[in-house]
């Protein structure tokens, strides 16, 4: 029998947008450098055919979290209003027809094909690893469930759960391991669209329900109200307390030109009382959380608010079982259609897959990177190869580590200050399988880095590094976990690409963090 070998300079498996750029951007370096295209390979487990680019495209998720400056660092910096992103990612916003948040996953989908066809990439599609061959610590080669041997020089991971690299031996962390807490991840959203209730109707909605949630005289309010608390009236009064400022005013939605911020619970206080279940994640697992809503055009609204508690072990058997939504969540999804349509809604569909946070972490990576290093500033700057903001956003919560924290004696606050750190890419190189690198919310992050590290903008400046890294240890005969930031960074800075560095040190939040996540990385080891 005659092996059916195909043979690539570069195969991503997974098609995150943060890997389809990292793809892209080896193509252009290695191009610019040889004036030839090299052979790159992108394979999926998921249908391309539905859209390229993971849970932005076919998981929906069409608002954007974007780099988050302060004003006064925008003024002084003089930098736009969501800093210096990478070049990279700021031309797929441009393409895809971003104003400032909203992404169009058919758009989306469209650019990022359109710039893997200029750069010669293959695609495969529905691809499951029947093995991964090595030859010492290197991949050589992927053997499809077909069959088919594709071999390669360097390869790239873009999954949630690292799913070539589990393939290839690399350990991976279970949920928040690091913290001891193997069982616990973050939640999964099902994202949903609407089309023919305008962001102006949601706005009166929202504002009519605040009014009276908070109105003690509108008796027939209050009784949905403590009927949403599931009769609790301790948390009915918590309820109506987030629906206020400190000023005392109400805190209604924020409205952008392409995104709405829903600030308090009305509109989930509304849903969970027609749906008869009770407003408390931590008791019944499914939310309709306060949302974020990206606005496309033709009266669309896409919905990131319906959260869904899974255990690391579900989260990880969902990814790779290609993040298709369960039968509960689909049932879920009739009662959000109905109410949404008595609000008006002339249709509401839901994507065909989850939003897939996080999956735990892979291990021995060059340089592991955690909460207190992003807080400290990152990477040096003179290694820089953009800067990133983002607070340490655990929505839905780590379950567990409050009690985690409490039985260490650590009695402290667990809220730490943004960070605004500078990037570079040795979190994301494998050191035991040195060609090969993980540019996924699963990177070699520790304690609280994954939860800034899930974003997919700050993913896609290390993607573009990654791409460049790669052609760097193809050309120069060399292992990809041996190429520096310093050498990624000179290529962006000849050619242009490289952004505006203003990474900032927090020393004091940083130290408290670095306390925190060596108190709780201790324990968990031993």
């Amino acid at each position: 029998m005659v092996m059916d070998l195909r043979s690539y300079d570069v195969i991503c498996f997974g098609d995150e947008v943060p890997g389809v750029l990292a793809v892209i951007s080896a193509s252009r370096e290695y191009f610019r450098r040889t004036k030839r295209y090299p052979r790159i390979l992108l394979m999926s487990k998921a249908s391309l055919q539905e859209g390229i680019g993971g849970h932005l495209v076919r998981g929906g998720l069409a608002y954007l979290d974007r780099s988050q400056i302060s004003e006064e660092l925008q003024q002084s910096l003089k930098l736009d209003t969501f800093g210096s992103p990478a070049t990279i990612y700021k031309e797929f916003l441009q393409k895809s027809g971003v104003t400032a948040i909203a992404l169009d996953p058919r758009k989306a989908s469209a650019a990022l094909k359109e710039m893997l066809v200029k750069a010669g990439a293959d695609l495969l599609s529905k691809v499951e690893i029947k093995s991964v061959s090595k030859e010492g610590q290197k991949i050589v080669s992927i053997t499809t469930s077909q069959g088919v041997v594709y071999a390669g020089k360097q390869f790239i991971d873009a999954t949630v759960n690292a799913e070539l690299a589990q393939a290839a031996g690399v350990r991976k962390l279970k949920g928040f391991e690091t913290f001891g807490l193997p069982n616990s991840e973050l939640p999964v959203t099902l994202v949903f669209e609407t089309q023919g209730l305008s962001a102006r109707a949601l706005k009166e909605f929202d504002y009519i329900y605040l009014k009276r949630f908070t109105n003690l005289a509108d008796a027939e309010s209050q009784k949905f109200l403590l009927y949403a608390a599931g009769k609790d009236a301790k948390l009915a009064e918590e309820l109506r307390r987030e629906m206020r400022d400190t000023q005392g005013n109400l805190k209604t939605l924020w409205a952008g030109n392409d995104y709405i911020d829903v600030r308090a619970p009305a509109l989930s206080v509304a849903y969970h009382s027609f749906r008869g279940r009770k407003l408390s994640f931590s008791e019944t697992g499914i939310i309709l959380d306060e949302g974020n809503i990206a606005i496309l055009p033709n009266d669309r609204l896409s919905w990131n608010a319906l959260l869904f508690a899974v255990t690391a072990s579900e989260a990880e058997a969902l990814a790779r079982s290609g993040s298709k939504p369960t039968a509960n969540m689909q049932r879920e999804m009739l009662f959000i259609t109905t109410w949404l349509r008595s609000l008006g809604a002339t249709s509401v569909t839901y994507a065909s897959e989850l939003y897939i946070r996080h999956a735990g972490n892979v291990t021995g990576v060059v340089e592991p990177l955690t909460g207190a290093q992003m807080l400290l500033g990152g990477v040096p700057a003179n290694e820089a190869l953009a800067t990133f903001s983002y607070h340490f956003d655990v929505r839905g919560g780590i379950p567990g580590i409050g009690e985690k924290a409490n039985s260490l004696g650590w009695f402290k606050s667990l809220s730490f200050k943004q960070p605004i750190f500078n990037i570079g890419i040795r979190h994301a190189l494998i050191k035991n399988v040195p060609n090969l690198a993980v540019v996924s919310p699963c990177s070699g992050f520790e304690g609280l880095a994954c939860s800034v590290g899930r974003i997919v903008e700050f993913n896609a400046a290390v993607g573009q590094g990654v791409g460049i890294a790669a052609v760097n240890a193809i050309l120069n005969n060399k292992n990809l976990a041996d190429v520096s930031n310093r050498e990624v960074r000179q290529v962006l800075a000849e050619t242009g690409q490289l952004p505006k560095i203003f990474g900032v040190p927090n020393n004091g939040d940083g130290m408290l963090l670095a306390q925190f996540e060596n108190l709780v990385s201790s324990d968990a080891i031993a």
